[in-house]
């Protein structure tokens, strides 16, 4: 049984940590952006925008792109194991991209290496709750998952006055030290289920992997609801981290420096933590998979949104904007997990979001260095932005489909069993027929003579 506390709230720090270590960097890549397109091109360099948004997209669709086998190989080596790794390797990678001299090279270290290890220690922050915590686990995600929007409140702030004070190559020296707090705190991940590893071995403890089915379980695609969903939900998101790359710079150019970009991040942060709490709840009271109707709300916003960034010509509006962008973004996360189990069932739910996730990185990572191509050939973020909306509308119009699906299919089930017990009778009663039938021509050939 959950121990729903002691050594589990200590888990609970260490995750919150992981939460918002990994995004609070990630989202806040716009202030990385603006200093990396100074050091390394300039204004120089025509195609320097789209250059430099290839290192934030990169490294933010790698964090998806890597769960699917994240997802196997925590079940395989346990959360503990998985967490410290990844850490080390995110570590090395966030280290090793503050020794550059090109844009190049940051495509590996931090687009590749970094990202993989923030991946890999993410993961299993979120599986290792569900070993300490069964009837207070909502409470518990609600507040791990916060941690990214603590982070993403505070740190461009920080990130803004270390650049400025020592460059931007000790400031990814100083956000190692986040880095490795992270692995620390992977160390505290003791488990209580036992992994794949353990049961697959035995008590010798001699490993053998499981059946491919139990590492990957594709079972889950011939949901048509699930499939639905999954295409949607990618199809939604080639203009959703846009902003968050080329924000700071857009506000650069049209604001020059009498403003404070990072207040943007600021309001994005704050009321997506809000829109977590908020919708979370509602979507308690939204009965299955209905609950697609709060991401379809959330994609029209999000793509909205994004299209009135142009149009703001004071600052105060973008304000507006990113509060509102802000809090339908924490609505379509925090009912990922719930839409889950109600198309594919809690037993499947791990797999079908690792694959989703999956997903979700192809768009993700395109999407930014097509706004930064666009900048390079047009001198402005405008169409960009306004394209950045369209895929939010068109993504959702593909969701609006799934509830009437997934009623449509669970009719059928109730359906198929009822029909079973009805040919069932049939057939008891034709069974009672035959058995009757032989003993009336012997009575009446027992009348007859």
């Amino acid at each position: 049984e959950s121990p729903e506390g002691g050594w589990g709230w200590v888990v609970m720090l260490a995750a919150m940590w992981c939460n918002g270590a990994v995004f609070g960097i990630q989202n806040s890549c716009g202030v990385l952006f603006v200093s990396m397109r100074q050091l390394f091109g300039g204004d120089e360099d025509k195609h320097m925008a789209f250059k430099t948004a290839w290192v934030g997209s990169l490294s933010m669709g790698m964090v998806f792109f890597c769960s699917p086998i994240v997802s196997i190989f925590t079940d395989l080596f346990g959360c503990r194991k998985v967490a410290v790794v990844g850490a080390a390797v995110g570590f090395a990678g966030l280290l090793s991209s503050s020794f550059v001299s090109t844009i190049e090279p940051l495509y590996f270290t931090y687009g590749i290496l970094f990202a993989c290890g923030c991946s890999f220690a993410y993961q299993p922050s979120l599986v290792i709750l569900g070993h300490y915590f069964k009837k207070r686990l909502g409470l518990v995600n609600g507040i791990v998952t916060a941690g990214s929007s603590l982070f993403t409140v505070s740190l461009p702030f920080l990130l803004r006055v270390l650049i400025n004070s020592v460059g931007l190559f000790n400031t990814l020296r100083v956000l190692c030290i986040l880095m490795f707090i992270l692995f620390l705190a992977g160390f505290t991940y003791k488990p209580l289920i036992s992994n794949a590893k353990d049961k697959e071995g035995g008590k010798k403890g001699k490993f053998r992997f499981p059946s491919d089915k139990k590492i990957c379980n594709f079972s889950v695609f011939k949901v048509l609801s699930y499939r639905i969903w999954a295409l949607g939900i990618p199809a939604a998101l080639f203009g959703y981290f846009v902003p968050y790359v080329h924000l700071m710079q857009h506000v650069k150019d049209r604001f020059g420096d009498s403003v404070q970009q990072e207040v943007l991040l600021l309001c994005l942060g704050i009321t997506s933590g809000v829109g977590r709490l908020i919708f979370g709840r509602v979507a308690d009271y939204i009965p299955g998979a209905k609950k697609v109707y709060l991401q379809v709300t959330s994609f029209f916003f999000i793509g909205l949104m994004s299209m009135m960034i142009p149009l703001c010509n004071v600052f105060g509006g973008l304000i507006a904007v990113c509060l509102f962008m802000g809090l339908f973004d924490g609505c379509f996360i925090c009912i990922m997990a719930p839409i889950a189990f109600e198309l594919v069932g809690a037993q499947d739910v791990s797999q079908a979001i690792g694959f989703l996730l999956g997903l979700m990185s192809i768009p993700m990572t395109v999407g930014p260095p097509i706004a930064g191509l666009l900048h390079d050939h047009l001198g402005t973020y405008d169409v960009a932005f306004y394209l950045a909306g369209v895929p939010p509308l068109i993504g959702g119009a593909i969701l609006c489909f799934i509830p009437w699906v997934h009623e449509r299919h669970k009719t059928k089930q109730r359906v198929k069993p009822a029909e079973g017990e009805t040919t069932e009778k049939m057939l008891e009663n034709e069974s009672t027929l035959v058995s009757d039938a032989p003993e009336k021509p012997a009575k009446e050939l027992e009348s007859g003579f």
